[in-house]
């Protein structure tokens, strides 16, 4: 028998016409304004309050139940498709028609439900600041500006040892922290809202997040078993991400934005205090290039002498919870997460988190301050 008989032409047909649907989404995000005009500003934002609204309100990660009873979809059909007694060249031909029709379909609705956002102008274009490169004199006022912010939150909130607060407040808070900042940029409106725990904690300390946002559903999850003092940036950060901005560095500064404008003095340390360790660690990386020794054990004794010690305490208390949790399986994870922004745009990958000090200078100095 022929193999044009056995094969199902109809389904190569099907698999063709939707890798071409997928090269087209490809096609169309190598035009920024036309991402950022009609899909980020025109139709992204009608999608993610559709998508919030239908989700929001249900008191558990939808999301998260979707993406577990995928994946034992997908381990379902591997374990069938390796017990078959005999595999013929059709059989193979239909299953990889199907795997790569699999992928094109979630490529092309991931973009369209989000990852789109990958492509657009972005923070930059909305508030017209311009990036460009930084010198590690720049790094280090940042760094000594970023150590009296924190410093001065940390003392307001007095208490030798923080207090954990619920993490129902901290949604609340962080939703307020939007609604003020969106009084001076409209596009930072956020109603309605939809916050959650993760229902994967336990799988965090192998996947290495602390939070994440589900395009399919709109959900923001986050892990709320790291130190209190974290959970604060990382909603903000989460928000971010449900507003349209993709890429790391944007959502970093966008949540910088907003929880730096919030009313609740825990909110503004939780910020400074991530910010402070980005610009500690950039600065220290650039002298360790620059082959800079002197320089390099100068900035730390700066740091011991002028970083509170109740924040020393609060940061060593942060690294310990995470020294803790190491594994070997971190560093695949990570690798895989970094390859994935690396395919979005984000050219440093993981690195792309302390773009956010760029943002920071490049805003202070078309604003005049921070």
């Amino acid at each position: 028998m022929a193999i044009s008989v056995i094969i199902d032409e109809n389904s190569i047909k099907k698999t063709i016409l939707v890798v071409i649907l997928a090269f087209l989404i490809f096609f169309v995000g190598h035009f920024p304004g036309f991402v950022e005009n009609y899909y980020s500003v025109l139709f992204y934002p009608l999608w993610s309050k559709l998508l919030r609204f239908c989700f929001g309100w249900i008191s558990f990660s939808v999301g998260d139940v979707v993406y577990f009873v995928v994946s034992l979809l997908l381990i379902r059909l591997l374990i069938v498709s390796f017990n078959r007694k005999k595999i013929r060249f059709a059989y193979f031909i239909q299953y990889l028609c199907r795997l790569i029709r699999f992928l094109s379909w979630g490529y092309i609705f991931f973009n369209l439900c989000w990852g789109l956002n990958y492509h657009r102008q972005g923070i930059s274009n909305q508030i017209h600041i311009k990036l460009n490169t930084y010198s590690v004199l720049q790094i280090t006022d940042l760094k000594k500006y970023l150590i009296y912010k924190t410093n001065e939150c940390r003392r307001k909130l007095n208490d030798s040892s923080l207090k954990e607060l619920p993490k129902e407040f901290v949604f609340d808070e962080a939703a307020k922290a939007y609604l003020t900042i969106s009084s001076k940029y409209v596009f930072f409106q956020y109603q309605p809202t939809s916050l959650k725990s993760t229902e994967f904690n336990w799988l965090a300390d192998y996947i290495g997040f602390t939070g994440y946002y589900n395009p399919f559903t709109g959900e923001a999850q986050v892990r709320t078993d790291v130190p209190h003092i974290l959970l604060p940036f990382i909603v903000c950060h989460e928000i971010a991400h449900q507003l349209g901005y993709a890429s790391e560095r944007e959502a970093n500064f966008v949540g910088y934005l907003a929880a730096s404008q919030s009313t609740n003095v825990y909110f503004n340390y939780s910020v400074y205090l991530e910010l402070l360790n980005y610009a500690m660690g950039e600065e220290y990386f650039l002298y360790a290039k620059e082959n800079s020794y002197s320089q390099f054990k100068a900035a730390m004794l700066y740091n011991k002498l002028h970083i509170d010690p109740l924040v020393q305490q609060d940061r060593k208390a942060i690294k310990q919870f995470f020294k803790q949790r190491q594994n070997r399986f971190a560093p695949v994870s990570a690798n895989l997460y970094d390859q994935f922004l690396k395919l979005n745009q984000q050219v440093e990958g993981i690195a792309s988190y302390n773009e956010v000090l760029a943002w920071l200078i490049a805003y202070k100095e078309s604003k005049g301050k921070l």
